[in-house]
Parts: C-alpha cells; sequence; structure tokens
C-alpha cells in the first residue's frame, strides 16, 4: 500500500497547486469537497444523494424534517391541516419568494406536486400517484386531495425532489431551468461548472436570510478521497464529507481539523442486476448473499466503525425488524448451491466506484471472497459520474452502492426499491407481484401495528428474494477545518448549512 499511498500524494499536492484560490479568500464562502458532480438541479428527475444534499441548500420543501431527523416542522407551509377522513390535506404558505424576487404561491406548489405524480421525466411518480388533485383555494392555500388515505403523504412533502419550484420559469424552459434554477432555499446556483464545482451565493430573498451566516457555498468536485483529505488538511477546502473509514483515527488527531460522526440512515448494500442471466433466480443470488462474509468487511473496509445489515429499512429507523435473516458465511455451502441451479462457474461484471477508498477495498474483498464459491469477479473501475448511468442502463452485474432516506417513513425507500417500476427498483430489475402489492398497502394502513406488520413481512421477502445483498450501517463522516462550526448532518443526510458558521 505504501507505494500507492506515495503516489497518491504526489498527485494531491499537484492537485493543490492547480485549485483556484478563491478556496478560501472569501471568509464568508464555504468550499466543500465532495466526490462526485451534481448531475440535473430539477428536482424531479435525480435520485442521488449528489443532488438532493445540493437541493436542499437551494429549494425549500412545503414541510421540513427537523435537525435531529425525528420530527417534522414547518417549511414553505407555516401550517396544516387534515381533513377528518385523511383525504384533504390544506397548506397554509409562509410569506416567501423565490430568488428572483417573485412570490412563492401556491399555485408554484400545486403545479410542483402534479408535475413530480406526471411528468414522464420524474423518478418518483410512483410515490406521488396517491394525489388525486392539487390546486390553489387563493395565492397562499394550497389544497391537495388525496385519492386514498396514505399514512406516509405528509412526510413525503419533505422530500427534496418535490420541492416547490417556480410554475413560470419551469414551463418556459424546464430544461435551462435543470442547468440555472430559481428556488426559495438559503442559497441560490451563481454557477454550475460542470465536472468542477458548483457555486452558489446567499439568497437575499429567501424567507429566512438574517439566519444565514455564510455569503456562499461552492461544492468543489474531488473524486479521490486522499486528494480530499490533504486539501482539507492544507487549508485549500474548508470541508470535505465522506471521509474515509481509514482516515478517521488520524484526522481527529490534527488540531486543526474537527472530525464529525453524525448518526445516519446510510445502508450500504450490493446492488444484482436480476435481469442478467443466472441473476435472475433466486437460489444463485442467495448464494451470492451466503458467499460474502459482512463482518470481514466492516471490520476491514470499516475499520469497525459500520455494522453489519441485515434489512434494507436501516437500524434506528421505523419498523426496522431486528430479527430478520442473516445468512451465514458459508462459500461452500453457496459453491453447492450455484452448482445446483446450473450458475457453476458464475463470471459477474462488478462496476466499482473509483477513486473512493471504501468502494475500492471492498471489491478486492469481495472478488476473493466469492472466488472461494467458484465466482469470478472482473472488477471494472469507473468514475463515479458515469456508474449511475451504467446502472440505468443495466451495463452491470453488480456494483455496491448506497442509500441515505430522505423521509421519515419507509415508504420512500420500500417503494423505490420494492414497489417502484419507474426506476426498475433502484435499477435491479427486481419483481415481484405480490411485494408491488403489499408496498402499495402498507402506504394506505393508518393502524400502525398492521402497517408495522407488513413491513416486518417487506423485510423477510426482500431478504429471501435477496433484492440486493445488503452490506452493512455506518454513520455520515466529514471533516472541517477547526474554524468551521456547525457543519453536520441529520440522520436523513440534510446539511443545515443555513447554521454553519465560518470564522
Amino acid at each position: 500500500m505504501k507505494p500507492q499511498m506515495s503516489k497518491a500524494k504526489i498527485a494531491a499536492f499537484a492537485a493543490l497547486l492547480s485549485l483556484s484560490a478563491s478556496y478560501a479568500e472569501a471568509a464568508g464562502v464555504l468550499t466543500i469537497g465532495r466526490t462526485e458532480d451534481s448531475t440535473t438541479f430539477d428536482p424531479i428527475k435525480s435520485a442521488q444523494n449528489v443532488d438532493n444534499w445540493v437541493f436542499s441548500n437551494v429549494f425549500d420543501v412545503l414541510v421540513r424534517v427537523d435537525r435531529t431527523g425525528t420530527k417534522l416542522e414547518p417549511g414553505l407551509a407555516e401550517s396544516w391541516t387534515i381533513s377528518d377522513d385523511g383525504l384533504t390535506y390544506t397548506f397554509k404558505l409562509r410569506d416567501a419568494k423565490f430568488s428572483d424576487g417573485s412570490p412563492v404561491t401556491a399555485e408554484d406548489a400545486a403545479f410542483s406536486l402534479t408535475r413530480i405524480r406526471d411528468d414522464k421525466g420524474s423518478l418518483w411518480s410512483d410515490s406521488f400517484k396517491i394525489i388525486d388533485t392539487a390546486t390553489a383555494a387563493d395565492a397562499k392555500t394550497l389544497v391537495v386531495k388525496l385519492k386514498g388515505k396514505s399514512v406516509p403523504f405528509i412526510s413525503m412533502m419533505a422530500l427534496p425532489n418535490a420541492s416547490v419550484l417556480p410554475k413560470a420559469a419551469v414551463e418556459a424552459n424546464a430544461d435551462a431551468f435543470a442547468e440555472k434554477p430559481i428556488g426559495s432555499g438559503a442559497f441560490t446556483v451563481e454557477e454550475w461548472r460542470r465536472g468542477d464545482r458548483v457555486i452558489l451565493k446567499k439568497n437575499p430573498n429567501y424567507w429566512d436570510a438574517s439566519h444565514v451566516s455564510l455569503d456562499g457555498v461552492e461544492w468543489i468536485i474531488v473524486p479521490d478521497d486522499n486528494t480530499r483529505i490533504l486539501n482539507v488538511q492544507a487549508g485549500q477546502l474548508d470541508a470535505a464529507i465522506t471521509v474515509p473509514f481509514s482516515r478517521v483515527a488520524e484526522l481527529k488527531k490534527d488540531e486543526n481539523l474537527t472530525v464529525r460522526m453524525d448518526p445516519s440512515t446510510r445502508e450500504d448494500h450490493m446492488l444484482i442486476n436480476h435481469e442478467h442471466g443466472a441473476l435472475a433466480k433466486k437460489e444463485v443470488r442467495q448464494a451470492l448473499d451466503m458467499a460474502i462474509d459482512k463482518k470481514a468487511i466492516v471490520e476491514a473496509a470499516t475499520f469497525g466503525i459500520g455494522e453489519v445489515a441485515n434489512s434494507y429499512i436501516p437500524k434506528g429507523a421505523l419498523y426496522h425488524y431486528a430479527d430478520n435473516l442473516q445468512r451465514p458465511y458459508d462459500p461452500e455451502k453457496a459453491k453447492e448451491m450455484l452448482k445446483a441451479a446450473g450458475a457453476e462457474g458464475l463470471t459477474l461484471n462488478y462496476i466499482v466506484n473509483a477513486g473512493k477508498e471504501t468502494d475500492e477495498q471492498i471489491a478486492v474483498l469481495m472478488q476473493q471472497q466469492l472466488a472461494k464459491a467458484g465466482v469470478t469477479v472482473n472488477l471494472q473501475k469507473v468514475d463515479p459520474s458515469q456508474s449511475w448511468n451504467m446502472l440505468v442502463d443495466g451495463d452491470y452485474d453488480v456494483s455496491v452502492m448506497y442509500w441515505t432516506n430522505d423521509i421519515l417513513d419507509p415508504d420512500q425507500k420500500t417503494t423505490f426499491t420494492l414497489g417502484h417500476d419507474t426506476n426498475m427498483n433502484y435499477m435491479t430489475r427486481y419483481k415481484n407481484d405480490h411485494v408491488k402489492e403489499l408496498v402499495a398497502a402498507a402506504r394506505l394502513e393508518t393502524d400502525p401495528a398492521k402497517r408495522e406488520a407488513m413491513y416486518v413481512e417487506l423485510q423477510k421477502i426482500a431478504k429471501d428474494d435477496v433484492n440486493w445483498i445488503d452490506l452493512y450501517y455506518s454513520p455520515y463522516i466529514n471533516v472541517t477545518r477547526k474554524n468551521v462550526t456547525n457543519f453536520y448532518q441529520n440522520p436523513l443526510g440534510r446539511f443545515f448549512l443555513e447554521d454553519t458558521v465560518k470564522n
């Protein structure tokens, strides 16, 4: 490893010389290193954290999740009421403006909700089909009528992808809006330099602008983990997110830095393309699950910081089933199962996010572990900005990715991974009609005990079917210079940059 580290450091210091001097010069501008670029500023057309975490800086939602990540609080809607039959939601909007100075109206909110439901490009349409109508009773009163009762509906209003957008601007040119958006959040997009950075400036029209200390934020793409960390250590960046587990102990000893390990809803998992050959067989997927030593991965790749995952619903989240099945690590049994399923000598194409230290470590471990079960794994390293499109196109057999919840209710992740046609169940192409029906039923069930039983059943079925392979849960790990305070994420991943101060 030493020669590799030396080369990485040489490349990192070379990169430092080419970094813009503007990084740390502006006292009120926070510079954050991240692994990859944004993909769009049209909220309905993304399901990636790299986008959603910036959406929350630029746009605003009707209802927010609070800083603790445990309860809902007012956003653009100051208050809301629910009819006795649970079908009509009435939102009273606060006096807010978009970054161009135009007022945020109930018509804008109604437009945004029907658009995420109906637009062909929406990745979230299935989650919003419960909406029958969304109308503006007056400029500040939004009335939403549902087709049936929906327990998670109010939680879905906090989804960054359901942000309220200006109807006039989007209808005028949706493509242009996706490049240079107009929002009502704490910051506005000054410039998006593709492949380099997103430059945000404080939005003077933000309804709570007096609370915002920063003059701006720059989300800067530094794909290589080592380079990103070195940039913070050298003062070329104020902060870096997704710190590798291997660097935590070292960085904690640096008196110039603060390491944050915030509780999260993150789960890392191995996606499986169910439409590729033998992977369509449940028995093959079960064998692969049995051939992977999750405890060894947690110890080696997360340095013991992570925790073995047993369900797609993360530990600590609503309706997590603590007693869900965990298959024992048994490569010999896995080899027998593969042979019985006609998949002896299986070869897999594994897409790896290049430059992400933990992803690369896990890939090598997986390759070694699966070899013991007779499975040949070909590692294909790609730029993180390319891997998503490869998943969408189905150009992969397996790939390790991660998910963090965006809302408090389990319906979001459940729908997206088990009961969603639009995104092919998180690009796995998993299909189970009973599961799809159960996902829809759980969304409507109002009895908490019955609803919990439904989610327990879904977790059991998902594990039996091996929709994907659960790997581990872990905290959000970020690092900042000491002069930066209140830089944190809540368990759903939202960065509250409204609170952040740079001295």
